[in-house]
Formats: structure tokens, sequence, C-alpha cells
């Protein structure tokens, strides 16, 4: 029963797993749209099925009917790739993400942040090796501001991780969740949050922190070139980050799939309803800083993380260690 336990029951998770991936990448976008719509005062999606509830099925059908051109001056084969590139890593990252008590991470392994941080950096070469075999100016502008981005906010949000780290005791997201935490650690936890959610927003390329592909600068940055299904990969991919991040943001800091103060914990069906509600919350405040904050210079996003990101979370696990030391 050996290969049951190591490769039925992992593959038939991995496949749900990918299912409500797309599926939720497909309704993240009408999400999205319906709450914009209700910043600016209007309706949104209201035409494809009750409450526009269908048009993220119509535009799949759209782009999958959408006439596939390949550019003659593109470099075929790795302009292919760079979509499969930036949307592999969004779907393999979750292998160790915990959903409930009984169900966790597809891979409980003692390496899970670790894990997170290297998918992380993959997750950039699919835009880098987009925007240069495009042969387009615009989208190698695009593919440089991407690379320099994703290398500079990957360096503080891996210091905010270690700070996580040494609170933990452990790499394993799982432990993570099921450790029970003191009053003073949530606290803290909660106080690195903003900068660590800034991170995100700059990781995933979501506005304000959109210069990789912004339409006023860059036409569409590295995806200028791209069109019908390929293009839609790229905004797929973009939407799997959105929810994968936020699982995890909902997994550090506010308990993954667990209530508060330990409610109802061994009833393990609550578990992935609890995180989702999490995670919608999250993905809340990733569109309502879309709605509210315009976009800064390229200069001064570098100059942020830099001068300021950096220097704080490096302090932010200075004072992380001695709280260790004192409290543990």
């Amino acid at each position: 029963m050996d290969w049951l336990n190591l490769v039925i029951l992992p593959a038939i998770r991995v496949i749900i797993m990918i299912f409500v991936l797309l599926t939720g990448a497909a309704y993240l976008t009408w999400y999205e749209r319906k709450l914009i719509s209700r910043f600016q005062i209007r309706y949104g999606p209201n035409r494809a099925g009750i409450y526009g509830l269908l048009q993220p099925a119509a535009d799949g059908i759209k782009a999958i009917f959408k006439e596939e051109i390949i550019p003659n001056h593109v470099d075929k084969v790795i302009y292919l790739m760079g979509p499969a590139l930036a949307l592999i890593p969004a779907i393999v990252i979750w292998a160790v993400i915990p959903i409930a008590k009984e169900t966790p991470a597809i891979a409980d392994v003692n390496i899970g942040f670790l894990w997170i941080l290297a998918i992380a950096g993959v997750e950039s070469y699919g835009l880098i090796l987009a925007g240069w075999s495009s042969n387009n100016n615009y989208s190698l502008l695009g593919a440089l501001r991407s690379s320099a981005q994703m290398i500079s906010y990957e360096l503080p949000m891996g210091v905010f991780l270690a700070s996580v780290l040494m609170l933990a005791g452990s790499f394993s997201l799982v432990e993570l969740v099921q450790n029970p935490r003191p009053w003073w650690e949530w606290i803290w936890l909660w106080a690195m949050f903003p900068f660590f959610f800034i991170c995100i927003l700059a990781e995933t390329n979501r506005a304000p922190f959109d210069l990789p592909e912004t339409e006023n600068e860059l036409v569409a940055g590295y995806q200028t070139e791209y069109g019908g299904m390929k293009f839609s990969l790229f905004m797929i991919a973009e939407y799997i980050n959105m929810i994968t991040t936020s699982t995890i943001m909902a997994t550090i800091f506010f308990g993954g799939w667990k209530l508060p103060f330990g409610i109802l914990q061994n009833v393990v069906i609550l578990g992935p309803f609890v995180l989702l509600a999490k995670v919608l919350v999250l993905l809340f405040l990733f569109v309502w800083v879309r709605a509210s904050i315009g976009r800064p210079r390229y200069d001064q996003l570098m100059s942020f993380t830099w001068k300021f990101l950096l220097p704080l979370s490096l302090v932010y696990m200075f004072i992380t260690a001695l709280l260790t030391i004192q409290f543990k």
C-alpha cells in the first residue's frame, strides 16, 4: 500500500489543488472587478450570468478562441516557454502550504520556508525570458524592471521570513500553524505584517508596484508581444500568485486554518473554509491598495526598498533574535 500513499493520494490532491487554483484565479478577476467598481461607484460585470458570475468563463472562452500570433522577430522557443515558466512556480509553491488539521501540505517537509524562497526566485525567470525573447524594447524594459524589482524586494522579504523562523523554531509551515504561540509573538508578528505585505505587492507586480507592465509607459511591459491564451497565462499566473501569497500571509500571521483562541480546532472540515475566509480578506487588501494608491516613480520604488525596507528588516530581525533569547 506504500504506492497508494506515496503516489496515488498525492497525485489526486495535486489535481484537485490545480483545479481549485485555476478556478480561483478565474473568479478572482470577477472579485477584483466587482470590488473596484464599488470603489468607483459603478456596477462592474453584470451581464454574463447572475451578478456577472459567468464573466470569467466568457473571458476564458474568448481567450481560447483568439488567433494565436507569434511575431517573426521573437526567439520562438523561449518566447513560448515564458508564460509556462511564470505559471508553474505559482502552482508548485503550494506543495508546502497546509489547509487543515488532518489535511497537511502535499509535502510536509521541514524546508517549507526554504521552498517558498526558492520558488519565489524562480518565478521571475518567466517574466525576464518573456521580455528578452520578444525582441521588443518595451518588453525588454519591462523584464529589466521586473528582475530588479523582484531581486530588491526579495531581500527584505527573506529577512522578515528569517525572523519568523526564529520565532517558529522550524522550517515547516505545518508545524508553524499547529504549534501554539504566546501572545507577545502574535503582536510582534503583526507589527511586521504591513512591511511584509509591501514586499508581497512588489513580488507579485501588483499596483502600485506594477511598473514592469505599466500601460502608460511600457504598453504592457514584458507582455507586449503576447496575445490570446499566452497573454492569459500571464494573467492567470499573477492572480494565482495573489492567492498563493495571501495564503502564505494567512498561514504566517493569522493562524492559517485555525480559528482564534483554539475554537473548534478538532472540526477538520472547517479548516479550508477558515483559511479561505482569511485569504479573501487579504485579497480585498490587494484590491483596496490598487484602487487607492497611485503608482510611484521607478527610482522611488527602488530607493524605498534599499534605504528603508532592508534596514528595517535587519533591525526587526535583530530585535526578534533578542526576544527569542529572552523568552525562549
